[in-house]
Protein backbone atom coordinates (compact mmCIF):
# COMPACT_ATOMS: atom_id res chain seq x y z
CA UNK A 1 0.00 0.00 0.00
CA UNK A 2 1.27 3.31 -1.07
CA UNK A 3 4.48 2.57 -2.43
CA UNK A 4 6.70 4.93 -3.77
CA UNK A 5 6.88 4.41 -7.34
CA UNK A 6 9.12 7.63 -8.46
CA UNK A 7 10.96 10.52 -6.87
CA UNK A 8 12.24 13.62 -8.36
CA UNK A 9 14.24 16.46 -6.88
CA UNK A 10 13.08 19.54 -7.90
CA UNK A 11 15.52 21.33 -5.84
CA UNK A 12 17.67 21.07 -2.95
CA UNK A 13 14.34 21.13 -0.08
CA UNK A 14 11.60 20.29 -3.03
CA UNK A 15 10.80 16.91 -3.71
CA UNK A 16 7.90 14.94 -6.17
CA UNK A 17 7.35 12.16 -5.30
CA UNK A 18 4.40 9.50 -7.37
CA UNK A 19 2.76 7.09 -4.74
CA UNK A 20 0.50 4.26 -5.81
CA UNK A 21 -3.24 5.18 -4.16
CA UNK A 22 -5.69 3.59 -7.07
CA UNK A 23 -8.59 4.48 -5.48
CA UNK A 24 -7.30 8.32 -4.54
CA UNK A 25 -6.58 8.89 -7.96
CA UNK A 26 -9.85 7.56 -9.11
CA UNK A 27 -11.49 10.01 -6.34
CA UNK A 28 -9.49 13.17 -7.25
CA UNK A 29 -10.75 16.52 -8.39
CA UNK A 30 -8.59 20.16 -8.53
CA UNK A 31 -8.06 21.39 -4.55
CA UNK A 32 -8.04 17.86 -3.20
CA UNK A 33 -5.35 17.08 -0.85
CA UNK A 34 -4.50 13.95 1.63
CA UNK A 35 -3.34 13.55 4.83
CA UNK A 36 -0.08 11.03 5.25
CA UNK A 37 2.08 9.91 7.93
CA UNK A 38 5.19 8.11 7.00
CA UNK A 39 5.04 5.54 9.96
CA UNK A 40 3.68 4.35 13.57
CA UNK A 41 5.86 7.78 14.98
CA UNK A 42 5.43 9.94 11.84
CA UNK A 43 3.12 13.03 12.82
CA UNK A 44 0.20 13.73 10.47
CA UNK A 45 0.95 15.91 6.82
CA UNK A 46 -1.45 17.70 4.53
CA UNK A 47 -0.43 17.82 1.31
CA UNK A 48 -2.66 18.93 -2.20
CA UNK A 49 -2.77 16.52 -5.11
CA UNK A 50 -0.56 17.93 -7.81
CA UNK A 51 -1.80 15.35 -10.24
CA UNK A 52 -3.18 12.02 -10.87
CA UNK A 53 -2.75 8.89 -13.38
CA UNK A 54 -6.34 6.36 -12.89
CA UNK A 55 -4.85 4.23 -15.30
CA UNK A 56 -1.68 4.07 -13.54
CA UNK A 57 -3.22 4.14 -10.23
CA UNK A 58 -0.66 7.05 -8.89
CA UNK A 59 -1.08 9.98 -7.24
CA UNK A 60 1.78 12.80 -7.36
CA UNK A 61 2.49 14.77 -4.20
CA UNK A 62 5.64 18.26 -3.65
CA UNK A 63 6.72 18.23 -0.51
CA UNK A 64 9.09 21.10 1.16
CA UNK A 65 11.54 20.17 3.49
CA UNK A 66 10.57 22.28 6.69
CA UNK A 67 10.69 20.12 9.71
CA UNK A 68 11.44 16.86 10.38
CA UNK A 69 8.35 14.50 9.26
CA UNK A 70 9.15 16.76 5.49
CA UNK A 71 12.67 16.05 5.73
CA UNK A 72 11.69 12.34 6.42
CA UNK A 73 9.24 12.12 3.51
CA UNK A 74 11.91 14.11 1.53
CA UNK A 75 14.20 11.25 1.40
CA UNK A 76 11.90 8.26 0.51
CA UNK A 77 13.06 6.51 -2.58
CA UNK A 78 10.52 4.45 -5.21
CA UNK A 79 9.86 1.06 -3.14
CA UNK A 80 9.55 2.90 0.36
CA UNK A 81 6.12 2.78 1.25
CA UNK A 82 3.92 5.47 3.45
CA UNK A 83 2.23 3.50 6.75
CA UNK A 84 -1.17 5.74 6.25
CA UNK A 85 -2.63 7.78 3.52
CA UNK A 86 -6.09 9.41 3.30
CA UNK A 87 -8.00 11.23 0.78
CA UNK A 88 -9.00 12.91 -1.21
CA UNK A 89 -10.12 15.31 1.63
CA UNK A 90 -11.55 18.70 1.18
CA UNK A 91 -13.76 21.21 -0.71
CA UNK A 92 -13.04 20.91 -4.87
CA UNK A 93 -12.17 23.91 -6.31
CA UNK A 94 -15.27 24.96 -8.18
CA UNK A 95 -14.02 25.14 -11.64
CA UNK A 96 -16.43 26.85 -14.29
CA UNK A 97 -16.38 28.50 -17.44
CA UNK A 98 -15.71 32.71 -16.41
CA UNK A 99 -14.06 33.79 -19.59
CA UNK A 100 -9.97 34.57 -18.63
CA UNK A 101 -8.74 33.38 -15.36
CA UNK A 102 -5.43 34.35 -13.78
CA UNK A 103 -3.41 31.53 -11.80
CA UNK A 104 -0.97 32.61 -9.65
CA UNK A 105 1.73 30.50 -7.76
CA UNK A 106 4.28 31.10 -5.47
CA UNK A 107 7.11 28.06 -4.76
CA UNK A 108 5.35 25.19 -3.86
CA UNK A 109 2.11 26.74 -4.00
CA UNK A 110 2.64 26.05 -7.69
CA UNK A 111 2.14 22.01 -7.24
CA UNK A 112 -1.53 22.18 -6.44
CA UNK A 113 -2.00 25.00 -8.91
CA UNK A 114 -1.34 22.73 -11.49
CA UNK A 115 -4.39 20.55 -11.49
CA UNK A 116 -6.69 23.47 -11.14
CA UNK A 117 -5.04 25.49 -14.36
CA UNK A 118 -5.97 22.00 -16.16
CA UNK A 119 -9.44 22.21 -15.06
CA UNK A 120 -9.93 25.73 -15.65
CA UNK A 121 -8.52 24.99 -19.18
CA UNK A 122 -10.76 22.40 -20.09
CA UNK A 123 -13.29 23.94 -18.95
CA UNK A 124 -12.55 26.16 -22.10
CA UNK A 125 -11.30 29.47 -20.58
CA UNK A 126 -8.47 31.39 -20.89
CA UNK A 127 -5.37 31.00 -18.76
CA UNK A 128 -2.85 32.76 -17.57
CA UNK A 129 -0.04 31.73 -15.27
CA UNK A 130 1.77 33.69 -13.18
CA UNK A 131 4.71 31.20 -11.49
CA UNK A 132 6.88 32.99 -8.84
CA UNK A 133 9.91 32.13 -7.44
CA UNK A 134 13.04 33.67 -5.11
CA UNK A 135 15.28 32.36 -8.13
CA UNK A 136 15.42 30.41 -10.99
CA UNK A 137 16.09 26.62 -9.46
CA UNK A 138 12.75 27.49 -7.12
CA UNK A 139 10.25 27.78 -10.38
CA UNK A 140 8.56 24.39 -10.34
CA UNK A 141 6.33 22.38 -12.16
CA UNK A 142 7.18 25.07 -15.24
CA UNK A 143 6.69 22.14 -18.56
CA UNK A 144 3.60 20.94 -17.18
CA UNK A 145 1.88 24.70 -16.28
CA UNK A 146 2.88 25.85 -19.66
CA UNK A 147 0.85 22.53 -21.11
CA UNK A 148 -2.52 24.00 -19.76
CA UNK A 149 -1.88 27.76 -20.04
CA UNK A 150 -2.10 30.06 -22.57
CA UNK A 151 0.58 32.39 -21.02
CA UNK A 152 3.10 31.92 -19.20
CA UNK A 153 4.85 34.77 -16.87
CA UNK A 154 7.74 33.87 -14.73
CA UNK A 155 8.99 36.12 -11.94
CA UNK A 156 11.77 35.82 -9.71
CA UNK A 157 12.50 38.14 -6.81
CA UNK A 158 16.44 37.57 -8.09
CA UNK A 159 15.84 38.52 -11.51
CA UNK A 160 17.93 34.93 -12.38
CA UNK A 161 14.95 33.91 -14.81
CA UNK A 162 11.73 35.49 -16.56
CA UNK A 163 11.34 39.14 -14.57
CA UNK A 164 12.89 40.44 -11.62
CA UNK A 165 10.00 41.15 -9.50
CA UNK A 166 6.89 40.13 -7.57
CA UNK A 167 3.96 37.94 -8.86
CA UNK A 168 1.89 41.28 -7.96
CA UNK A 169 3.77 42.63 -10.66
CA UNK A 170 3.26 39.96 -13.09
CA UNK A 171 -0.69 40.00 -12.21
CA UNK A 172 -0.83 44.02 -12.33
CA UNK A 173 0.27 43.92 -16.15
CA UNK A 174 -1.91 41.16 -17.30
CA UNK A 175 -5.58 42.92 -15.34
CA UNK A 176 -4.17 46.24 -16.94
CA UNK A 177 -3.86 44.89 -20.55
CA UNK A 178 -7.00 43.09 -20.85
CA UNK A 179 -9.83 42.12 -18.76
CA UNK A 180 -9.32 39.31 -16.06
CA UNK A 181 -12.77 37.31 -15.06
CA UNK A 182 -11.23 35.05 -11.94
CA UNK A 183 -8.09 35.19 -9.85
CA UNK A 184 -6.76 31.48 -7.71
CA UNK A 185 -3.77 32.14 -5.85
CA UNK A 186 -1.94 29.88 -4.04
CA UNK A 187 1.50 29.60 -2.41
CA UNK A 188 3.20 31.61 1.19
CA UNK A 189 0.18 33.57 2.80
CA UNK A 190 1.87 36.86 2.48
CA UNK A 191 2.51 36.43 -1.16
CA UNK A 192 -1.38 35.37 -1.19
CA UNK A 193 -1.99 38.38 1.05
CA UNK A 194 -0.77 40.99 -1.45
CA UNK A 195 -2.39 39.74 -4.72
CA UNK A 196 -5.55 39.71 -3.02
CA UNK A 197 -5.16 43.05 -2.06
CA UNK A 198 -4.17 43.82 -6.20
CA UNK A 199 -7.06 41.62 -7.36
CA UNK A 200 -10.00 43.09 -4.56
CA UNK A 201 -8.43 46.88 -5.97
CA UNK A 202 -9.38 45.50 -9.74
CA UNK A 203 -13.04 43.81 -8.22
CA UNK A 204 -11.57 40.58 -9.82
CA UNK A 205 -12.97 37.26 -7.51
CA UNK A 206 -10.20 35.34 -5.85
CA UNK A 207 -9.98 32.38 -4.61
CA UNK A 208 -6.80 31.27 -1.73
CA UNK A 209 -5.75 28.23 -0.68
CA UNK A 210 -4.65 28.01 2.90
CA UNK A 211 -3.59 23.92 3.10
CA UNK A 212 -0.31 24.77 4.83
CA UNK A 213 -2.19 25.67 8.34
CA UNK A 214 -4.00 22.63 8.33
CA UNK A 215 -3.13 19.44 10.87
CA UNK A 216 -5.30 16.74 11.48
CA UNK A 217 -7.65 17.10 8.30
CA UNK A 218 -11.14 16.15 9.83
CA UNK A 219 -11.75 19.63 11.46
CA UNK A 220 -11.72 18.03 14.99
CA UNK A 221 -8.30 19.44 16.03
CA UNK A 222 -9.24 23.12 15.47
CA UNK A 223 -5.86 23.88 14.11
CA UNK A 224 -6.43 25.20 11.47
CA UNK A 225 -8.95 27.91 11.87
CA UNK A 226 -9.32 30.89 9.82
CA UNK A 227 -11.39 33.89 10.06
CA UNK A 228 -13.20 34.38 6.59
CA UNK A 229 -15.82 37.59 6.41
CA UNK A 230 -15.04 37.62 10.44
CA UNK A 231 -16.40 33.59 10.51
CA UNK A 232 -14.70 31.35 12.11
CA UNK A 233 -13.71 28.57 9.44
CA UNK A 234 -11.67 25.32 9.55
CA UNK A 235 -9.54 25.27 6.48
CA UNK A 236 -9.47 21.26 5.91
CA UNK A 237 -13.83 20.83 6.21
CA UNK A 238 -14.52 24.47 4.53
CA UNK A 239 -11.98 24.78 2.54
CA UNK A 240 -8.69 24.71 1.41
CA UNK A 241 -9.90 27.20 -0.86
CA UNK A 242 -11.98 30.75 0.25
CA UNK A 243 -12.61 33.47 -1.13
CA UNK A 244 -9.42 35.70 -0.93
CA UNK A 245 -10.88 38.70 -0.38
CA UNK A 246 -12.39 37.78 3.01
CA UNK A 247 -9.42 36.32 4.76
CA UNK A 248 -8.30 37.64 7.14
CA UNK A 249 -4.45 37.07 6.60
CA UNK A 250 -2.71 39.72 9.44
CA UNK A 251 -4.58 36.41 11.58
CA UNK A 252 -3.44 33.38 9.56
CA UNK A 253 0.43 35.16 9.36
CA UNK A 254 0.71 34.95 12.90
CA UNK A 255 -1.14 31.31 13.23
CA UNK A 256 0.97 30.59 10.64
CA UNK A 257 4.40 31.49 13.02
CA UNK A 258 2.97 30.14 16.42
CA UNK A 259 5.12 27.23 16.57
CA UNK A 260 8.23 28.27 13.76
CA UNK A 261 10.80 28.17 16.28
CA UNK A 262 9.89 24.73 17.97
CA UNK A 263 9.68 23.45 14.48
CA UNK A 264 12.87 24.48 14.28
CA UNK A 265 14.29 23.14 16.78
CA UNK A 266 13.26 19.64 16.43
CA UNK A 267 14.18 19.56 13.21
CA UNK A 268 17.89 20.77 14.74
CA UNK A 269 17.37 17.85 16.83
CA UNK A 270 16.80 15.71 14.40
CA UNK A 271 19.96 16.60 11.75
CA UNK A 272 22.04 16.44 14.58
CA UNK A 273 21.15 12.04 15.14
CA UNK A 274 21.62 12.12 11.72
CA UNK A 275 24.60 12.95 11.93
Amino acid sequence: MNQIIKTEQFSENVVKLVVHAPRIARARKPGHFIILRIDEKGERIPLTIAGADEKAGTITLVAQKVGVSSQRLCELQPGDEILDMVGPLGRATEIHNVGTVLACGGGVGVAPLLPIVEGFKKAGNRVISILAARSKDLIILEDEIRKWSDEVIIMTDDGSYGRKGLVTAGAEEVILREKVDECVAIGPAVMMKFTALLTKKYDIPTQASLNAIMVDGTGMCGACRVTVGGETKFTCVDGPEFDAHQIDFDELLLRLGGYKQDEVDAFERYLSTQK
